[in-house]
């Protein structure tokens, strides 16, 4: 067993005064799971100024807000002036520059962590906005260290056209130095793991070990939203790979329409699918900004959850509504058939008939549901994780 872990929470800090998404609610398992683990931890900030090193108090003492949305406080003038226009993120990194053990710029990163960690500590990076030279060198400079990085998918190399400008040419350096620093890299499905071994310019052990399912108990629903059945469901960010203008063109054609709820917050390279959303479709409802219990029950009440996906990394929502009970109709893909195999409705994306015929039959099938389901669990995940780290 190691020494001690180190694990990159800069990703939850960036996420603060924010409902956690997949690859935050990931990072959030880990720092509960590394908590509840007998070795001590620390854990790493990147801020503006410069690094920030906590130690299992002051990680201890920041969990709720890292993790379920706990107020930070107020941010002094610095942190002001270093986060214009994000005053939450001003505020956590406020505050964590106080509980923290120790401080560096990020030229002397190396220096803080090999004086303040213990020899043969592991490193752990589960957001990819870690995955730099600067931290990935520095924690390896560590005597003994162990680093461990997880990509979670190889999406901006596969499919570029669905990312933000740039974003394929920064997570190819982003594997180049991981491959240069790492010692394991983990993922969350075999076709992850082998897509990310046929893009490493330098062999690495890659190991994909399926993420645990979190189903948060329901709670109630906001003011103002009362969803009429039957009704379905998309949750996750409005982006290109998503495909949700596929689910606006059934809408459309479908001679009876039930609601349908968006529920993640718009995205990125979107123009023409926003702006038939400003349109107000008939029956087509967003809802940015739900917390996990009351999407747990929006969820729960749906006749399916509906997955146009063109690409998924793992696909957190899918294996939540089948363990719920709910059906999942989704596109074909290679990460569905691996981790939930025959259990979604799988339909093509040019077949719009069986689209507008498979909604209005799950419309009209008020008893239906989703076949039985056991989704992994955090457990197996970090028995798997913790014997490898």
């Amino acid at each position: 067993m190691p020494s001690a872990r180190l694990l990159d929470v800069s990703r939850l800090v960036s996420r603060a005064g924010r409902v956690l998404t997949g690859v935050d609610r990931v990072e959030a398992a880990y720092l509960r799971a590394l908590l509840a683990a007998p070795e001590p931890l620390f854990g790493l900030v990147r801020t503006p100024l410069g690094y920030l090193l906590l130690d299992e108090a002051g990680l201890r003492a920041s969990l709720p807000a890292l993790v379920a949305g706990a107020d930070w406080g107020r941010a002094g003038p610095l942190a002001r002036l270093t986060r214009p226009g994000a005053p939450e993120r001003a505020a956590a990194e406020a505050t964590l520059r106080r509980r923290a053990i120790a401080r560096a710029p990020h030229a002397r990163l190396a220096s803080l962590l090999t004086r303040r960690l213990p020899h043969g500590t592991a490193c752990l990076l589960v957001g990819h906005t870690g995955l730099t030279e600067e931290a990935l060198s520095a924690m390896k400079s560590v005597p003994g260290a162990i680093v461990t990085a997880f990509i979670h998918d190889t999406i901006p190399l596969d499919h570029p056209e669905y990312c933000r400008p740039g974003t394929a040419q920064r997570f190819t350096e982003m594997l180049a130095a991981t491959a240069a620093h790492a010692d394991l890299i983990l993922t969350s499905t075999g076709a992850a793991a082998t897509s990310i071994r046929r893009r490493l310019p330098v062999p690495l052990p890659v190991r994909g070990v399926p993420l645990g399912v979190d189903l948060a108990p329901p709670e109630p629903l906001p003011d103002g939203l009362s969803p009429t059945a039957p009704y379905f469901i998309a949750i996750g960010t409005l982006e290109p790979r998503k495909n949700l203008g596929l689910l606006l063109d059934v809408w459309e054609e479908l001679a009876e329409r039930p609601q349908l709820y968006l529920c993640g917050t718009r995205g990125w390279e979107n123009p023409v699918f926003f702006a038939r959303l400003d349109e107000a479709p008939a029956e087509v409802i967003e809802r940015p900004g739900l917390t996990d219990g009351q999407l747990a029950t929006l969820l729960s009440g749906a006749r399916a959850l509906l997955m146009p996906s063109l690409a998924e990394g793992f696909g957190l929502p899918a294996h939540e509504a089948l363990a719920r009970g709910v059906p999942v109709v989704a596109l074909d893909l290679p990460v569905w058939r691996e981790s939930l195999g025959d259990r979604p409705v799988y339909l093509r994306e040019s077949d719009a008939y069986q689209w507008r015929a498979s909604v209005s039959a799950l419309a009209a099938d008020a008893g239906g549901g989703a076949p039985p389901y056991e989704p992994p669990d955090w457990a197996s995940h970090f028995k798997v994780v913790l014997s490898m780290t």
